[in-house]
């Protein structure tokens, strides 16, 4: 298994549309940086975002969800609570090779503020828009930008394809299009 480099992921956002839209480089001035970068693609979130609130009480179940657990928001700043968490979703559309396995790591950016992106796997042959994790792990509110970086997806292409993919097993966050709760 290898590390793919930005020749690679700039083929193959060209030739397969394994990214879209896809920056063929570092977007930095003025922003939080986001597109292709040596050994990896720099994601951005949208503008779009679920904050978790506790004005319901509830209890947080993976088996049993309460989407009332969230205050949807639309804008190009998200103020997360301190110690408190939203999910977002990435602005690029994402079509995993079959014999590519990516991890989604956070920004140093972010990272040096308290704010911790879930380190996400995005299976072979799994696509969608990707539901981001974001932690606020400061006792303040904090800032998270739309439509700038957020975290990094890192490409490992493996020397041989797996038996069964994502698709294969029609994982249940397949072609995700919105920021998608969690299911069973």
């Amino acid at each position: 298994m290898s590390v793919k480099s930005d020749k690679w992921i700039r083929k193959m956002a060209r030739e397969h549309k394994m990214i879209e839209p896809y920056e063929d480089r570092q977007v930095r001035d003025g922003v939080i940086s986001y597109g292709v970068s040596s050994y990896g693609y720099d994601m951005r979130v949208a503008d779009e975002f679920r904050i978790f609130t506790n004005v319901n009480s509830s209890i947080v179940d993976p088996k049993n969800f309460d989407s009332k657990s969230f205050v949807e928001f639309k804008g190009d700043v998200c103020i997360v609570p301190p110690n408190s968490f939203a999910l977002g979703r990435s602005v690029e559309y994402f079509r995993i090779p079959r014999n590519v396995l990516t991890l989604c790591v956070g920004k140093s950016t972010y990272a040096r503020c308290g704010i911790i992106v879930n380190v996400t796997p995005f299976e072979p042959e799994w696509e969608g828009f990707v539901t981001l994790e974001i932690s606020n792990t400061t006792p303040l509110p904090a800032r998270i930008y739309g439509n700038e970086g957020l975290c990094q997806v890192i490409f490992f292409e493996s020397d041989e394809q797996c038996e069964v993919s994502y698709k294969d097993k029609k994982g249940k966050y397949q072609a995700q299009q919105g920021i998608v709760l969690p299911k069973i």
